[in-house]
């Protein structure tokens, strides 16, 4: 299974505070724990909602907000993707992480869909289609 383990922005990290070198180096070795137990798929850090823009969609008319956006208890400020066997795997993963923010914090986790949970509306001309995707976005490394 997959997840999407998403730090979310406060204050700190929308003001664009850079981590202490300490925070850094904490990050740096829970990282490294995560990629040598075969759990770590992807992780980022994200700039400041100031510096990203929020696309629009009502029917075919599309409109575009650049940020900062206000509601910062909603918005990410970093990601990891996580493969473990179950959410609770994927929670005790993220109780060993260190406070990513020098304030209270909060991490939340959401399971990746994967192609077998779409069922019979995934065609298998839909099926061939994201393998070939996959499959490039593979070989780009």
């Amino acid at each position: 299974m997959r997840f999407m383990v998403m730090v979310k922005a406060t204050a700190e990290s929308e003001a664009g505070i850079m981590p202490s070198e300490e925070l850094m180096a904490a990050m740096g070795r829970y990282n490294e724990e995560l990629l040598e137990a075969g759990v770590l798929l992807a992780g980022e850090g994200l700039q400041p909602s100031s510096k990203g823009a929020r696309v629009m969609f009502s029917g075919s008319q599309r409109s575009v907000r650049h940020g900062p956006f206000v509601e910062t208890q909603e918005l990410i400020a970093g990601f990891w993707i996580f493969q473990v066997e179950s959410l609770e795997k994927c929670i005790e993963w993220v109780k060993r992480c260190p406070n990513p923010m020098p304030s209270d914090s909060e991490i939340e986790i959401r399971q990746i869909f994967e192609v077998e949970d779409f069922g019979d509306e995934f065609s298998p001309e839909l099926r061939e289609q994201e393998a070939r995707i996959r499959t490039r976005i593979n070989s780009d490394d």
